[in-house]
């Protein structure tokens, strides 16, 4: 997920939050409803920058990226090690 939909996300929950509290919001469903009035609006504001969260490209998953440095390590040091063997004869 980009970090901006995090964000977005993570924004729309602390105003919940911070709304739940301060006008001592109580019930599932009333609790619920606020969250999704939230959301409503972060995402409305979004939208006033055209940021169509559907429409951002996927961020590359972390875990991905380490194999993917580790796999790219692994060839620099046999790319290295042949180098040296080759200069040694």
């Amino acid at each position: 997920m980009p970090n901006i939909t995090n964000t977005a996300k993570q924004l729309a929950t602390e105003i919940t939050n911070f709304n739940v509290k301060k006008n001592d919001v109580k019930g599932r469903t009333r609790i619920t409803g606020e969250h999704v009035k939230n959301n409503q609006d972060v995402r409305l504001l979004l939208g006033k920058s055209s940021i169509r969260p559907e429409a951002l490209p996927s961020e590359v998953d972390i875990k991905k990226l380490e194999r993917r440095v580790k796999t790219l390590d692994k060839e620099i040091a046999k790319k290295k090690l042949k180098g040296k063997n080759d200069t040694e004869e």
